[in-house]
């Protein structure tokens, strides 16, 4: 690890000071979802008594990524055109619904077998987002592939709604110190509806989502209203528009700007400012690039190359904001991500749009994803491995082993009547249910 160190510019990343603001860790989250209060709570607490106590709960959140990481090879393997013909098995929608279902499941499962180990730390929330953040990518290809939309702008279009919406929902946590999730939110009905699809394109196959509303007796109203050559795949598309826009979007920008009541407008303008820059910069840049005349990333179908490098630059993104929110660092900037990513889009799409002259050829192109895809993986690696490293020396455990000498005793009555009252307390968090003073001086905190 010392010599991983000596490669980065900051030996000392993570910085002392960053780290020993850990000790003020307090975990906090509104879930309004009422699929979650009457159904999936239930389903979850449940779920959780099929592991044993020794597995470590960041395990359980790497075992539903590498699920959704099999799914991508299944992709890869038997659809890699994103399409649908006659041929394509329709076990691997099947999978992907399996998949994405048991993501969700370990996703929910792996904070409750935390606090049922007496294992919770700063750690596991960095974790537990940092693998969502990679899940965005993986969700959109599964969802591309499902649909039968090929390396398209449709494809393009769920990615970035993914990524943007997971990108303000950090960032709002950032601000306010709390995971909202509203009524309807796309870790519950997001991932319901994409698995019902997924389920959809099992039993009749993905192209039933190609079929025009017009040739459908019964939905002649509905066609009327859209455009006879309106197709089921392209009203999932805009659906996904049209919810991110009406439910996540206006919520998350209201939620950032009374986080910082008390201060100017000025200043509170420049926080909204210092937020949407990097996710627009970024979105640009993507645009920009793969609707240049000149890029080939759809017409020799690299989507899937360009989704992975992108994904796992967003990453980085998503889990600096979470590692800026734990240890209360400021904002990041990504100049780095943002400077690449627009580097390409200049010499792809801006300058021969000027200049008539193509300056990057297609091979030159498919070879600049390739550099990209493994320095962004490498770079990754590298910050992750650092950041783990740094987080378990200081609070003394492990990232996916419980060491006997780090697991509380919950075996005694009292230690179990304190993990389910901190189950207690933080269900009626996410519910909103206002608290007694005397639970509020028991909010789980890591050094408590």
């Amino acid at each position: 690890m010392s010599k991983i160190r000596n490669w980065v510019v900051d030996p000392d990343f993570p910085r002392q000071e960053q780290l020993e603001n850990l000790r003020y860790y307090k975990y906090a989250a509104t879930d309004k979802s009422l699929v979650t209060k009457y159904i999936l709570r239930h389903y979850w607490n449940w779920a959780v008594t099929l592991f044993p106590t020794w597995m470590a709960p960041n395990l359980i959140t790497l075992t539903g990524l590498m699920l959704m990481m099999i799914n991508v090879v299944i992709i890869l393997l038997y659809v890699p055109d994103l399409l649908y013909t006659d041929e394509t098995p329709r076990w691997i929608y099947f999978s992907f619904a399996a998949g994405l279902w048991l993501y969700s499941t370990l996703d929910n499962v792996d904070g409750k077998q935390a606090r049922r180990t007496g294992t919770s730390s700063p750690l596991g929330e960095l974790f537990d987002h940092g693998c969502d953040a990679l899940n965005c990518t993986f969700v959109a290809l599964l969802q591309a592939a499902a649909l039968g939309l090929g390396h398209s702008a449709d494809a393009a279009i769920l990615f970035l709604v993914t990524v943007v919406g997971f990108y303000l929902s950090t960032a709002e946590e950032y601000y306010t110190g709390v995971l909202y999730l509203g009524i309807v939110n796309g870790p519950t009905e997001g991932i319901i509806a994409s698995c019902l699809a997924f389920l959809w394109s099992g039993f009749y196959g993905a192209g039933s989502w190609h079929v025009p509303l017009g040739e459908i007796e019964s939905l002649t109203w509905l066609a009327s209203a859209v455009g006879e050559d309106m197709t089921f795949s392209k009203l999932f598309v805009w659906g996904m528009i049209f919810f991110f826009l009406l439910t996540h979007l206006p919520v998350c920008v209201y939620s950032i700007y009374t986080a910082t009541q008390g201060e100017s407008f000025r200043q509170r303008f420049g926080v909204l400012v210092n937020v949407t820059y990097p996710i627009a910069l970024y979105t640009m840049a993507i645009i920009l690039w793969i609707l240049s005349p000149n890029s080939t990333v759809f017409e020799d179908k690299h989507w899937i190359l360009f989704t992975i490098t992108t994904g796992v630059m967003f990453g980085l993104m998503a889990s600096n904001i979470i590692l800026a929110h734990l240890t209360k660092s400021p904002f990041p900037s990504f100049s780095g991500i943002l400077g690449t990513l627009w580097l390409m889009a200049i010499l792809i799409a801006v300058i021969p749009s000027f200049t008539g002259w193509r300056i990057v050829s297609p091979s030159m192109e498919y070879l600049a994803l390739w550099v990209l895809f493994s320095f962004s993986v490498v770079m990754y690696g590298i910050w992750a491995s650092l950041v783990i490293d740094g987080f378990c020396r200081f609070l003394g455990i492990s990232c996916l082993v419980i060491r006997h000498a780090e697991q509380r005793a919950v075996a005694s009555s009292s230690a179990s009547e304190r993990i389910q009252e901190q189950d207690a307390l933080l269900q009626a968090q996410e519910e909103g249910t206002p608290q007694s003073s005397s639970s509020r001086k028991n909010v789980y905190n890591t050094f408590a």
